[in-house]
Order: structure tokens, then sequence, then C-alpha cells
């Protein structure tokens, strides 16, 4: 299917799919292990990739290139090679792109496991991390090494939604001779093209709002043909690559990918807009609502504020835990991006094996609350809350 012709809401249903000699209207899902070849001569050009075609799905399957093709249109790249999970997908990116000797810089501002991997985990392989905070441009420019490959954000992030502005960070990682990878998990292409503002890669966990019924784990990169074909070589020999079922399920959620992030959008910044009201809440962090100190990048960068609240409790741990506890309808999970609601305390979850300090740092306090915003009526939603807030 060609894709320049046609909008986003089309290529979310549509792009990528090439139907069977059985003319199948969905998309087929191909639960094989390997796949035959014609003749001794074909199988030794498949192998040698002399011949394009599948071989053997760890690394190649036709419904995974189809959500791989469909992504990509999605997000504008020319290239998008599928992960087992979000976090296999920065695994991928670093070990493909990245030895020992070279430099990342990152936010500090990213996700729990996220921070694990590059502070703990790279070092061992000999890559080094500096963080920096996410907001401050002048701070990557600072942390910038002659040996800095690579530039990480997160926008917005996770779970306080600071909004970084990808095309400066693109500019001060391209002047230093690195590239730049933006986490888009929270916007999905619908809200946010990171490759449009100047980033080279663009980094999904498709386990979130890809799918957006929390049934599936996935990941992706999305890049121009040349660095995905080295994340590609990654993946082909380690494996942390997507299985035919998950795409499938993924490919199904797409379909409604555009219609969920509108709806999901609006409800949040109505729950945000209701908590910034209550006596209980100390601050609402929401890029919605023009309190955000990036209010104003937010409006220029993404399509809307997206569906994470987080905010924080008067009273510290004890009366986050007290909401979190009184829940009866919302989920009480770090996963995000369903169309279930879900609440959890990213000091004790999602941020609970990193440092006090680190926690400390990235401004997640004991009172912070993330809530991933779902389909449900936002009273319902906020009259949860209330259970526990008073």
């Amino acid at each position: 299917m060609a894709t320049k012709p046609y909008s986003l809401d089309t290529l979310a249903v549509r792009a990528g799919q090439e139907r069977s000699q059985f003319g199948e209207h969905a998309e087929a899902l191909y639960l094989t292990s390997s796949f035959v070849f014609k003749d001794a001569a074909q199988a030794a050009a498949r192998f040698s990739g002399a011949e394009e075609g599948n071989v053997y799905a760890r690394f190649s399957n036709p419904t995974v290139t189809t959500f791989q093709q469909r992504l990509a249109a999605l997000e504008g790249a020319a290239g998008c090679i599928a992960t087992a999970s979000g976090m296999a997908a920065i695994l991928a990116t670093v070990m493909a792109l990245l030895k020992a000797g070279d430099h990342i810089v990152a936010s500090r501002s990213i996700f729990g496991a996220t921070q694990q991997l590059f502070g703990n985990i790279f070092t061992r392989f000999g890559i080094e991390t500096s963080f920096v905070e996410a907001t401050n441009i002048d701070a990557y420019r600072a942390a910038l090494q002659p040996n800095t490959k690579l530039v990480f954000i997160e926008t917005p992030s996770n779970p306080l939604t600071e909004v970084i502005d990808i095309a400066a960070v693109a500019a001060v990682a391209h002047q230093g001779g690195a590239l730049l990878a933006v986490d888009n998990c929270f916007c999905t292409p619908v809200l946010q093209r990171p490759l449009d503002l100047g980033a080279d890669l663009v980094i999904h966990s498709a386990t979130k709002y890809l799918d957006g019924q929390g049934r599936v784990l996935g990941g992706a990169v999305c890049a121009d043909k040349a660095l995905t074909e080295e994340v590609f070589k990654f993946l082909r020999t380690a494996g942390p690559t997507l299985s035919p079922f998950n795409a499938w399920v993924i490919l199904k959620g797409m379909e409604t990918l555009k219609i969920r992030m509108q709806a999901q959008s609006a409800a949040a910044l109505d729950l945000a807009q209701r908590l910034e009201a209550h006596p209980q809440v100390a601050r609402v962090f929401y890029p919605g609502l023009p309190s955000h100190p990036q209010h104003a990048l937010a409006m220029r960068q993404q399509k809307s504020g997206g569906a994470i609240v987080s905010f924080e409790v008067k009273g510290g741990r004890a009366e986050a835990w007290r909401v979190v506890d009184h829940c009866q309808l919302l989920s009480i999970t770090a996963n995000l991006g369903d169309v279930k609601t879900t609440i959890t305390h990213p000091a004790s979850t999602t941020h609970g094996r990193i440092s006090p300090e680190a926690r400390a740092a990235a401004g997640i306090s004991e009172g912070l609350l993330r809530i991933a915003v779902g389909l449900e009526s936002v009273d319902d939603i906020e009259a949860d809350l209330k259970n526990g807030l008073g």
C-alpha cells in the first residue's frame, strides 16, 4: 500500500498490509517458527540476504513486517524494527549503535528501568551515561563529550510530564556529532512526531497506547534505513524480537489509536483541571494546563497534553497510599496506555529501584501519584479518587 497520499487516520488502519493468496480482509497472523524454501539456491540466497524474504521467525515474519511498516508510516520514518518490549527497543538501539568507550547524555527524567539500564547495565560494557536536567538545554550542551554518540530523552517525561524541546536538543546533539533518540511512548505519532522535529530515532513501548488494551508486550525503533539496519543486525543475532502474535494484537489496537488518544487526552485535561482545584492536592503536572512550566512548548510540539496526569498529595507517602488504597474503580498497576484508568505511586513502583537521591533529583516526591487516564467517565474517575482524597 502506498503511504504518501494518505492521512494518519487511514495509515493507522491500512498501512503495511499485503494480502495473501486467500484475500483476507483482516491482517493475517502467521504462527510459524520457520519458512520453507523452494530449493537449496533460494535458501542460500535468503540466508545471505541476496534475496528478500522470510527465513526464521526470530527475525522475519510477515505479521511483524506489517506492524513495522504501519508504525514507520505513522512516524514518518523510512524504517522500523520491532522488539519484544519497549526496554528491548532501548537495549537494541544502544547495543547496535554504540560500543565500549562511547558516552550517552540522557535526561534525568526518564522511566526508572531506563535509568537502571543506562546507569547500571551499560556501564558493565564500558558505555557511560551523564544524566542532566530534562528541560535545561544548556545542560545537554555542557554534558557532551568527544565520545558522546547518543542523546536520549523522554518527552513528556515519566511521571512528571516534563516537556523537552526536541528541536533544540536535536540541534545540540548534532552539533556534538551525536544522535538524538526520543521515547515517544506518552504521545505516540498521533500527538507528536519527533523525526519531524529533528530527532534521529524514535523509541516505542508498543505495550502502551499502540496496543491500548493492556494485552501484550512490544516495542519498536523507528529511524532511517541505515540506523534500523544496524538495529536489525543486533536483533537477528541477540533475539529480543517481537512475536507474530503480539504484532497482530498491536496491529488491531493501532486501528483505534487516534480516536483513543483524542478521547483519553480530553478526559485527562478535564481530570487535571478538577484535581488542580482540590484542596488536598498540592500540585498537578499536566502539559495541557496553563500552570505547567512547559505548557506553551507542549502546545506547539504536541497536538494535546496527552493522557497522563500526575499530582502531589499533601501529606507525603501516607496520604498518597491512602488515595491508592481507597480506589475501587481505578486499577492499581504501573502499566499505562490502557483504556482502563490506572494509578500508581512512582516512588515505590516505577522508580522504586533507583536511589532516593536520584528520585529527588528527578523531582519524584513521596506524595506523587500518576494517573493514566482511560475511557471511563471522568465523573467516575474523580469520584474514585475522592474516596481517598476526601
